[in-house]
């Protein structure tokens, strides 16, 4: 595993973990990374200093490993998934009909451009960004 520096267009700078760098250019390519403030995908490396890990004892006993990371990014996905309304593309459109009113408040996913996560930011529209990993390891 490799943890990568990125930024997005808007100047976000986040960490990402990857198995190699072969899959972050993949990933980067596909557009397939968003960034966790604004949900742009525009994002490349960012400058960043060498880490050289002194042992595996000097790693924090408490940081979680990528796989206890990624099982908890699923487990979050059931979360939403049982608990939430998906709408899709029309993600920004019902995210604003709550926020102003319109409509009863309830938990929704789906999804959004970069351009309309940025708008919704914009208005003060309350809502997340989340990594969505495959439900599964297969």
């Amino acid at each position: 595993m490799i943890l990568f520096t990125l930024r997005c267009t808007a100047d976000h700078h986040f960490e990402g973990w990857f198995r190699d760098g072969a899959a972050y250019e993949k990933q980067a390519r596909r557009h397939e990374i968003v960034c966790p403030v604004c949900g742009d995908t525009g994002v490349e490396k960012a400058p960043m200093a060498p880490h050289v890990a002194k042992s595996r004892a000097a790693a924090s006993p408490n940081a979680p490993t990528p796989a206890q990371m990624r099982q908890a990014l699923q487990q979050l996905r059931r979360q939403v998934e049982s608990n939430c309304d998906y709408v899709g593309d029309r993600f920004a459109e019902e995210a604003r009909r709550i926020h102003y009113g319109e409509t009863d408040p309830r938990g929704i996913y789906g999804e959004a451009s970069a351009d309309e996560a940025k708008s919704l930011k914009d208005e003060g529209v309350d809502f997340a960004t989340v990594p969505w990993v495959p439900p599964t390891d297969a």
